[in-house]
């Protein structure tokens, strides 16, 4: 199956997911897993939830990582934020303030999740490749609209876990 079917098909999966009723956290693991299973090449998978100016760790699929809080502005997660725009990272071994959590990741992209009513950043979905320079427009794209689904579940979660 080509890139695009199956960004379709994990599309199409997530959207099914959101409208099932299921807890928020339950909705966002499962749409890491879908993500990470589609495309043997990610390394890892999952999503951080804004408070203030600290990006926490939420649901992901990968190695545990050491960086479950993440100050805005530090890292290509932090950037994101700070500079309230999505990350598309062709080669992290470029980045000065790259935080790296392993030795395989070579590529990278951070996509904000924005609140659907007020259009704040509430979150962000985060993929580490084990491949250079592997995500492009389309994957950004792709990114964006399960950020849109998944926005709800991402602010419940955060109306769930202020502390």
């Amino acid at each position: 199956m080509d890139r695009d079917s199956k960004r379709t098909e994990v599309t199409e999966r997530i959207l099914a997911d959101t409208r099932s009723g299921r807890e928020p956290q339950a909705i966002v693991q499962a749409a890491m897993r879908r993500i990470k299973d589609s495309f043997p090449e990610f390394y890892w998978v999952g999503v951080y939830l804004l408070f203030g100016d600290e990006l926490r760790l939420g649901p992901f699929c990968g190695p545990v990582t050491e960086h479950v809080r993440i100050p805005v502005g530090r890292g290509v997660c932090g950037t994101a934020v700070a500079e309230n725009r999505n990350q598309v990272i062709g080669d992290v071994r470029a980045v000065s303030n790259y935080l790296a959590c392993n030795l395989f990741t070579r590529s990278e992209i951070v996509v904000l999740i924005r609140d659907p009513d007020d259009k704040s950043v509430v979150g962000q979905i985060d993929i580490d490749c084990t491949v250079p320079d592997r995500f492009g427009s389309d994957d950004e794209a792709f990114l964006d609209e399960i950020g849109r689904l998944l926005a709800p579940a991402i602010v419940a979660m955060r109306r769930h876990d202020r502390g």
